[in-house]
């Protein structure tokens, strides 16, 4: 009686969810069916009749990137072109002149010549702009430019580029260009070696692995791991360099989505090369999803001490799906979690403010967890380091001016007019700060604070409301304090400017090799981190 009074019950709710799931289904169909069908129409007609020629291509190229807009920064369409670039970002290795290239409106910038690649031995420099590729004119060029470049090893490549307002030309022989993940290691001093990570494609693990036999061979008992800068990549390479350090089993990410299929969790897979040496890992703003992985993973399972500012906050993951004629989309579906059970995606892009503006998780909302051995962590806004540097992180002035490239401007000028230093004792003087001043100066350069434009907005409702008049001499004096605050901020931000400055322009003279070593000898990071490992007592504190 009670079996069947059982099947009475199940079979009429399992008969409504299937009911109510297919109805669902079929109305979310219908819809896609719908709106498509709508956009076909429209499409059609637009190039059927507007008045002047249209571009199919470039037409459909720039609805679907608009409607991707209103989704979140990673989910973006791949022409062919596009899906060429992101193999070749993965896989490490590509065709071109070998050089790290900053595409412009009309221009292709020289960003860093890898060091005996073509276009080194090219004698292109850092800062030369290309305007000509053979014959195709970087400005009337639709696509990235920089595609341009690229193309079979052996073949030949003729630019056209300006350098300090002289016109020059270049005959270039494409080659193959191996990028490596990790461009550098070396020991610090007699028991300390330092490993760079620049990147995380599918030879990182293994260049890691590499670097830290080599490097244990030379003498090293405790390592520190650089992941500043480092944007990310493979999330399966994130796991295998936790796999490094931690044994085999070990929880390293979990991945959550609304398509069950997409829910997983990463655990490592082989044995740890040493689950016991000291380890101190940097991180900065810069550094991103596959960085925050491992950074937030052995912070985690208390395995490292985590030096630096606050990461970049990505805890967002991406897939790439294939389209028709060799195209691709790269969908975000899903969220990361740490194996604390953090999430550590800093803006929110679902729900944006009045300025349509993704919005920031605040402090006070962040969530506490727990690591391996109960130390206290927060989700809300990338991983936070053990040991926060204030100089680590960037001021809102310095901020400004990298974003206006000046740092990079400022070095191409320096390296044009100065002789080759000594890699050894290179430091910058107050002269030199001064003259950087000057060069801001006559650039132009301003900035506004996010203070500044509160208080114009603030202004501007106020004189709608009629009461402008009212507060227009404090409103006055609050801009001069701003104004003499800016005028101030570079001089208060000296130290890390000529941080900047110095580190772009040891790599024009001695290209990434010599950044390194000078890094060695001068990193403020760096030296954090071995005074770190140079004391067990404090080293073990943090962890505990």
């Amino acid at each position: 009686m009670k079996k069947l009074l059982k099947k009475r019950v199940l079979i009429p709710v399992l008969a409504i969810v299937i009911f109510t799931s297919t109805t669902a289904f079929k109305n979310d169909f219908f819809e896609i069916a719908k709106q498509i069908e709508i956009f076909t129409t429209l499409f059609k007609e637009l190039n059927m009749n507007y008045v002047d020629e249209t571009n199919p291509a470039d037409l459909m190229d720039t609805a679907i990137k608009s409607m991707l807009n209103d989704l979140d920064p990673y989910t973006n369409y791949y022409n062919e072109q596009d899906v060429e670039s992101a193999r070749i970002n993965n896989a490490g290795d590509y065709t071109g002149i070998g050089a790290n290239v900053l595409t412009l409106k009309d221009t292709l910038v020289i960003v860093e010549p890898y060091k005996d690649y073509a276009a080194d031995k090219a004698g292109l420099k850092a800062g030369d702009k290309i305007i000509m590729v053979d014959n195709v004119a970087v400005a009337d060029f639709k696509d990235d430019a920089g595609n341009l470049l690229q193309g079979a090893a052996g073949t030949i490549v003729n630019i056209t580029f300006v350098r300090q307002g002289e016109v020059k030309t270049a005959q270039i022989q494409r080659e193959a260009v191996d990028i490596h993940a990790v461009p550098h290691y070396s020991m610090v001093n007699e028991t300390i070696g330092y490993i760079v990570l620049r990147k995380f494609n599918e030879k990182t693990s293994a260049e890691t692995i590499s670097a830290v036999r080599a490097l244990k061979n030379q003498g090293a008992k405790k390592l520190i791991l650089d992941l500043r800068g480092n944007p990310g990549g493979l999330l399966s390479e994130a796991v295998n360099v936790t796999n490094i350090f931690v044994p085999k089993n070990q929880l390293v990410v979990t991945t959550k989505s609304k398509v069950q299929k997409y829910n997983k969790t990463y655990y490592t897979q082989r044995d740890a090369i040493d689950t016991e040496i000291p380890l101190v890992v940097l991180i900065d703003g810069r550094s991103a999803s596959a960085s925050e992985i491992v950074s937030g993973a052995l912070q985690d399972l208390d395995r490292a001490v985590i030096v630096g500012a606050r990461s970049f906050g990505k805890g967002l993951v991406q897939r790439p799906k294939k389209l028709i004629y060799g195209t691709q989309v790269k969908i975000t579906i899903s969220r990361y979690y740490t194996p604390s059970g953090r999430c550590i995606q800093a803006l929110d892009y679902w729900n944006r403010d009045e300025n349509g503006k993704a919005t920031r998780v605040k402090q006070e909302n962040y969530n506490a967890f727990k690591t391996k051995k109960g130390r206290t962590v927060y989700d809300g806004g990338g991983v936070q380091p053990d040991l926060e540097l204030e100089e680590s992180k960037f001021s809102p002035i310095t901020e400004a001016i990298l974003d206006d490239n000046l740092i990079f401007k400022y070095a191409t000028e320096y390296y044009y007019n100065h002789p080759e230093p000594e890699l050894k004792g290179f430091e910058l003087k107050d002269s030199d700060f001064k003259n950087f001043k000057a060069f801001l100066s006559a650039k132009n350069f301003s900035f506004e604070t996010h203070t500044e434009k509160a208080f114009a907005d603030a202004f501007s409702i106020a004189k709608e409301e009629e009461i402008g008049q009212a507060i227009d001499a404090d409103y006055s004096e609050l801009i001069s304090a701003l104004n003499a605050y800016k005028n101030k901020a570079v001089d208060a931000n000296k130290d890390q400017l000529l941080s900047l400055l110095s580190d772009e322009i040891v790599k024009r003279y001695f290209y990434r090799e010599g950044l390194y070593s000078y890094y060695v000898a001068n990193n403020f990071e760096i030296q954090k981190g071995v005074e770190i490992l140079k004391n067990p007592t404090n080293y073990l504190d943090y962890l505990n």
